[in-house]
């Protein structure tokens, strides 16, 4: 049974953490998601399935992090009215939040249909991967509701405070996930097509278990008072945390994606390589992420009580928890790093194999990176103050983009993980700058 904690009460270290374990474990399952496709198609259908997979891949978590980080970014605004008392405000912000990315999810699942092959297009698909990765593709777009609103309620449970049941969920449709897939694949012989299946399936069962279990949750909120289902004022107060935290939480995907159309010029083979290092490194960042958004939450809700001195006593403990994450990363990559790529490729010996291992060892190195710049942007999303985070993440995806299109096609495709951290670092450099000049302290986002 997980510990009990308070934001508002517990000692920084501790409530940042247990709060951000479940996040983390969370955020693992859904990575789950793409993984087991990828492991399953690579292992029982073949090399060209896997890039297939993996040139979706790219496109598909730049939804899932407009998603994830629209969520995060409007529960900032219902973490504050909770830290200030005012429940049916709180009551009133979280149907704005779904009523909203509801909108967002449907506009964006059409617009993804009518130009399904014209995404694949613009990033340079190859041609014998071309008509799976579409049909992959297609699939997932219709299915786009079902992650949005999956997404969104898991930030909203996050914001109540409550990290638990959306693990809960994760586990729960990660291993529908998992079984689904394997009798599509392996039992019926569905190929590109199975998985894509598996996983509408999984996240349409989340979503709405998700939804019933966030209704009954804030029955418990009873305060007496009425509250409405729509404040266009706390929806405007969202929009403006919401895009760049949307920014900021799809800005490696965004990269991902923007360099993709490089990568692609190499060839399926090393596509396929690349395509395993990617979800190698999905999955390694998902501690450093968690604790930006454990960071976002934290500070919103200490700041709507007025408590100013423990946003920046839990600012500081992130850094031990990065720092040592970092490092057992670093270490664990560099001595196993082969036999994490040869879960996605049988081949121990060919160019994707190669490719993969040396995205792995290679990006092992700066993982700290990531979780100091996740961090520092969380709190300041949660203190809402968007402006200079925005502007840092604007940085890290130019630099990702320009040196892997500028540098890539001449000293050949390792240049396309060796730009990631420089944009890592130059994120984190300008994130933290900003927050030493105390000035996040003075935005105000909500009236209490």
């Amino acid at each position: 049974m997980m510990k009990k904690y308070n934001m508002l009460t517990d000692h920084p270290g501790k409530a940042l953490l247990l709060f951000a374990l479940p996040m983390i474990f969370g955020n693992l399952f859904q990575q789950f998601y793409n993984i087991t496709d990828s492991v399953i198609v690579g292992r029982y259908v073949g090399e060209q399935a896997l890039a297939a997979v993996g040139a979706s891949y790219s496109i598909t978590n730049v939804f899932i992090a407009i998603a994830i980080g629209g969520g995060i970014g409007s529960s900032v605004v219902i973490s504050q009215f909770l830290g200030a008392g005012n429940l049916p405000k709180m009551k009133t912000a979280v149907f704005t939040t779904l009523i909203n990315f509801l909108a967002v999810a449907l506009f964006l699942g059409i617009f993804g249909a009518l130009f399904n092959d014209r995404i694949l297009q613009w990033v340079n698909t190859p041609e014998d991967i071309f008509s799976d990765a579409a049909m992959y593709l297609a699939i997932y777009f219709f299915g786009l509701p079902f992650l949005f609103m999956y997404n969104v309620e898991a930030s909203i449970f996050n914001s109540l405070g409550d990290s638990k049941t959306p693990l809960y969920l994760l586990i729960f449709s990660s291993l529908l996930n998992i079984c689904l897939d394997m009798v599509f694949v392996i039992y019926f012989d569905k190929g590109v097509f199975g998985v894509a299946v598996a996983t509408l399936i999984a996240q349409g069962a989340a979503a709405m278990l998700s939804f019933c279990l966030l209704m009954k949750k804030l029955q418990g909120y009873g305060s007496g008072e009425r509250y409405a289902f729509y404040d266009k004022e706390i929806a405007a107060s969202m929009v403006k945390i919401a895009i760049p935290s949307t920014l900021q939480q799809s800005i490696v995907h965004m990269g991902i994606l923007l360099v993709q159309s490089v990568v692609n010029s190499f060839g399926s083979a090393a596509l396929a390589g690349y395509s395993a290092g990617t979800r190698i490194e999905s999955l390694s960042i998902v501690p450093m992420l968690a604790m930006g958004n454990a960071m976002s939450t934290f500070t919103a809700q200490n700041i709507g009580a007025g408590k100013m001195d423990r946003v920046k006593e839990g600012y500081k403990m992130c850094y031990i928890t990065i720092l040592s994450t970092g490092l057992a990363l670093c270490v664990m990559y560099q001595f196993f790093g082969g036999a994490f790529v040869h879960l996605f490729l049988e081949d121990g010996s060919g160019e994707a194999y190669s490719v993969g291992l040396a995205y792995v060892k290679f990006l092992a190195f700066f993982y700290s990176f990531i979780g100091l710049k996740a961090t520092t942007d969380g709190l300041l999303r949660g203190a809402g103050d968007v402006a200079a985070f925005t502007f840092a993440n604007l940085v890290n995806l130019s630099i990702r983009v320009i040196v892997t299109n500028v540098f890539a096609p001449v000293y050949g495709i390792s240049v396309a993980w060796m730009a990631v951290p420089m944009g890592w670092a130059a994120n984190y450099l300008i994130s933290f700058s900003w927050y030493l000049t105390g000035k996040w302290k003075r935005i105000k986002v909500i009236e209490r």
